[in-house]
């Protein structure tokens, strides 16, 4: 190229940014040392076919497959190169033949092999601009002199193709400077969909964010959530994979383990390198590919090098859709596959016209005789090229799909459906810049580039397939995809079967999917599987798809999938955990053991008691009840009873009532009993003491005195009790904090009254101090003679009682943290007060009982004998003070006393007066013993 065609195109194009204009200038140059080179290798790769015709359309295809490194070419493509090249000649035909479709109207063609290499393909796709730049031929001249006569390069007005988005894309960017539309009928990337930088390009099939969102309902609707992506480099494989990426963060569910991207140019290995790639996370089984055929091939063959067949479950994009030749003798690898490809139909025509094809007839296809040698596995003769004699020699009589295996290629419909839009918009822009004009007229030479995309982005027609064909703004087609699965079992036909269709919406047919071995359940590619019942997941940083299950433990329920919550104190947890359910409320029941050993005791005692009281009153007036002070005696007693009683009020289900005589009664009992000990007690104590010092008697000995001492201790008792009714009324409550266990299957709501230990232990207090006050004055009267035998068993009553209460106290308190607190405590205090009741009854009243009934020859009064008092005053008067107490004390007094030796209340006082009165006659006469006497 000439200086001076740079300056024609400088001022052709001087709207244009004198930076892209420069980069345009550079890929011409090299457009035209590119053709230069290839010219030489015409006869072994020929690049394009010419069609004549009054309008040119350009077309893309990949007749060839990508060379090896350093190589544009490969091997021949048979399905996506040849058979979508033949339909767009076969669409040609039809159009041209069709009166009503641009009549008077050729339509021609320009054909061009893109290799499947972007950039061979941006080489290639320059010839459709050649007639759009000026040359500027004036200073060439011929030998003669006349100026040379130069052909004019035909002017595509419309390009179809290209099959691969990588190739799309890269000739998109010409192909817009010279606002030439182009229509793609493979080309998947969404990055095509971008109107502002292709804005020349449309496409008759759906963009990859359609396929990609089918992609993703089909992940979702197997369950997976948990998956990786692999992809050929290149716009259509990475935009696909990233259009994936991209809804599926927006939508959620679904997480990416791995993203792979396989290189352009793989080295050796690489494909081995990737199977151990995904595998380092092995849970990812589900496998979404967007790549070109060779490398989903050497993905399969890799799979199987590693012995991991029927391990990944691939889900391929349109590029794999319904072929076979990337799974040729790998279908076991294959197996389960589930493939997308936009909704097609075979098209009986060009079944029809393809494998009517044969050399004499489709010498227009420069690649035929190619194709013809792969496909019949033959070899042609040409001339200077000797054949290789392990080869058949081709007949030309072969017949495709007789001789040969011949399936219609997916993509077929599409490169028919892109050609007629082009007819169709140049058909519609004919009838409004030509009205009846026949032939192309001069509104329409030539065509205009922009009006021309109008058009097409305005067609709405049937397609070959019966659906319709239309673009929206962005020139995309709309959705609608079927849905494969490669099956080899349990079908006469193993191959890719339907299971579903896509059309904004999904409908699959899981009952008709099968996988590896013939397993139709659907196998799983998640990355932690669901939680069960009452565990929360705790996610895995950065990766929403991946969780720990935790156990909501101890109170806790599932709120939902990632909390647990603390069941609130009345409730606990449901078996299964997702709920709180009520807590079981308990009372202490009669037929527990913890009530029947109690009762048994507290009833005995009843008994006894009642038996002892009823002996009292049928003998009130015998000497031993008289002398073991009735009145007293009748209080006692009822304090032991109603002791006894208490346990029935601490097992019976608790009310107010139950629990305002469980207040009252609890420390009653006790204050009763040990008020009235502590009287007696008091009493002997006072009387020894005195007589000590005079033999004036103590004061408040009488019996009268002695109850209304017993009664004021009692009111103490009482009053604190109703004072604690007027604080707080008594009332039942649920506690559900003392029969709380780790394990909450046990835990228990407790009916009980409003009592807590403490406020036991305190309504108790009172009479725990009357009981050692008791204890101390037994102590102080150890001294009292055997024959005073009333205050020894009252010491020993006391001694014992105290041993009781000390037991019970740390086992009380030492089972508060026991799952069984409440029957034990309950148990315990129960039994803690009978006992003392008992030993009470037992030692102070059971010998009275027993002289009564079985010898009452010892409860009669006996006489006096007044002789034995006088010398027994004659005694006392001649020792001392001292010696008299003693020897009462030792020697006790027979004649004055009560049956079986118990001391009559005034004893020691009557004793001193004797010797008083002694004392005075001795002033007189110390001899006189007749009137002692008298």
């Amino acid at each position: 190229m000439s200086f001076h065609q740079f300056k024609c195109l400088h001022v052709y194009f001087n709207g244009i940014q004198s930076a892209l204009w420069l980069r345009l200038l550079l890929w011409i140059w090299i457009g035209e040392q590119v053709d230069q080179v290839y010219s030489s290798h015409q006869n072994f790769h020929p690049h394009s076919i010419k069609i004549p015709g009054d309008i040119t359309l350009g077309g893309l295809f990949p007749i060839h497959s990508r060379g090896p490194h350093g190589v544009n070419c490969g091997e021949l493509k048979k399905e996506k190169g040849i058979h979508r090249m033949e339909a767009m000649l076969y669409a040609l035909d039809q159009i041209n033949s069709d009166p009503e479709l641009l009549p008077n109207i050729t339509l021609g063609a320009r054909v061009l092999d893109t290799c499947s290499r972007d950039t061979y393909a941006l080489e290639q796709s320059l010839t459709f601009v050649q007639a759009l730049i000026q040359k500027d031929t004036s200073d060439i001249r011929c030998t003669n002199g006349e100026p040379p006569i130069i052909r004019k390069p035909e002017r595509v007005v419309a390009v179809i193709g290209a099959s691969a988005s990588s190739v799309s894309i890269m000739v998109a960017n010409i192909l817009r400077l010279f606002e030439i539309p182009q229509v793609s009928y493979a080309s998947t990337a969404p990055e095509l969909s971008d109107n502002n930088r292709y804005d020349f390009f449309s496409r008759v099939v759906p963009p990859d964010s359609y396929q990609a969102q089918a992609m993703l309902d089909i992940v979702k609707a197997l369950g997976w959530n948990y998956v990786s992506t692999l992809a050929s480099e290149g716009n259509y494989g990475e935009s696909g994979v990233e259009a994936f990426m991209q809804i599926s963060r927006e939508a959620g569910g679904v997480c990416i383990a791995q993203s792979v991207k396989i290189p352009r140019e793989p080295t050796a290995g690489e494909f081995d390198k990737i199977i151990k790639r995904l595998m380092e996370t092995s849970n990812a089984r589900g496998v979404i590919i967007f790549a070109n055929e060779d490398d989903i091939r050497r993905v399969l063959e890799a799979a199987q090098r590693a012995n991991l067949t029927g391990h990944f479950l691939f889900v391929g994009s349109d590029s794999w859709g319904a072929k076979s030749s990337p799974i040729t003798e790998l279908e076991d690898v294959a197996e389960g596959a589930v493939t997308i490809l936009p909704k097609r139909a075979s098209i009986d025509g060009f079944d029809q016209y393809f494998t009517s094809r044969c050399l004499e007839n489709n010498r227009r296809n420069i690649w035929f005789a190619e194709f013809w040698e792969d496909d019949f596995r033959c070899k042609l003769t040409r001339p200077g090229v000797k054949l290789d004699p392990e080869k058949k020699k081709c007949t030309g009589d072969e017949r495709i799909g007789q001789d040969s295996s011949y399936e219609q290629e997916g993509k077929v419909q599409f490169v028919i459906d892109a050609v007629y839009a082009v007819a169709h918009a140049l058909h519609n822009m004919h009838q409004d810049l030509c009205p009846g004009s026949h032939g192309v007229c001069s509104n329409m030479d030539p065509v205009e580039g922009r009006l021309l995309l109008d058009y097409i982005r305005a067609v709405n027609f049937n397609g070959s397939a019966g659906t319709s064909v239309l673009f929206n703004e962005n020139g995309d087609a709309p959705g609608r995809y079927d849905i494969f699965q490669f099956q080899m079992t349990n079908h006469s036909h193993p191959g890719y079967h339907v299971i579903g269709q896509w059309t904004n919406n999904l409908r699959l047919n899981l009952e008709e999917m099968q996988w590896s071995g013939g397993d139709r359940s659907v196998p799983e590619s998640i990355c932690s599987f669901p939680c069960k019942p009452g565990e929360r997941k705790k996610m895995v940083k950065g990766v929403p798809c991946c969780w720990h299950c935790e156990l909501c433990d101890g109170y806790q329920y599932q709120l939902d999938e990632f909390t647990c919550e603390t069941c609130p104190l009345d409730k606990r947890p449901a078996p299964n955990r997702t709920a709180c359910r009520p807590t079981p409320i308990i009372k202490l029941e009669w037929n527990s053991l913890w009530a029947l050993v109690p009762a048994s005791i507290a009833m005995l005692g009843i008994l006894t008691t009642i038996a002892v009281v009823i002996t009292f009153i049928r003998f009130n007036d015998t000497p031993i009840v008289r002398a073991s002070g009735r009145e007293l005696s009748y209080v006692l007693l009822t304090g032991i009873f109603i002791i006894y009683l208490i346990t029935f009020l601490m097992i019976a289900e608790p009310g107010v009532v139950v629990c305002a005589l469980r207040r009252l009664l609890l420390g009653l009992g006790m204050a009763i009993t040990y008020s009235s000990m502590l009287t007696k007690t008091n009493r002997i104590y006072r009387i020894f003491e005195q007589g000590k010092k005079s033999v004036t008697p103590p004061k408040f000995i009488s019996p009268t005195s002695q109850l209304l001492i017993t009664f004021i201790l009692i009111s103490v008792q009482v009053f604190g009790v109703f004072v604690w009714f007027a604080v707080i009324p008594p009332h039942t409550i649920i506690d559900y904090e003392e029969l709380r266990p780790p394990n909450p299957d046990l835990a228990r709501g407790i009916l009980k009254c409003d009592m807590s230990d403490m406020s036991i232990i305190c309504c108790l207090s009172y009479s725990i101090v009357l009981m050692v006050t008791c204890t101390v004055y037994a102590v102080k009267s150890r001294g009292v003679p055997e024959t005073f035998n009333e205050a020894k068993p009252i010491g020993f009553t006391m001694y014992t009682t105290c041993i009781v209460w000390l037991a019970f106290v740390p086992i009380f308190f030492g089972t508060a943290q026991s799952t069984e607190k409440m029957f034990i405590q309950t148990a315990t205090l129960t039994i803690s007060m009978s006992l003392s009741a008992s030993v009470s009854l037992g030692m102070l009243y059971m010998p009275k009982v027993y002289v009564i009934i079985f010898h009452p020859e010892q409860n009669v009064q006996k006489r006096k004998r007044s002789f034995k008092v006088l010398f027994a005053v004659v005694v006392f008067a001649q020792s001392s003070h001292d010696q008299r107490s003693d020897h009462w004390m030792s020697n006790g007094c027979p004649d004055v006393t009560c049956t079986d030796g118990h001391l009559c209340s005034n004893t020691v006082l009557v004793m001193d007066k004797l010797w008083l009165a002694q004392k005075s006659s001795n002033k007189t006469s110390h001899s006189d013993q007749g009137g002692l006497s008298s």
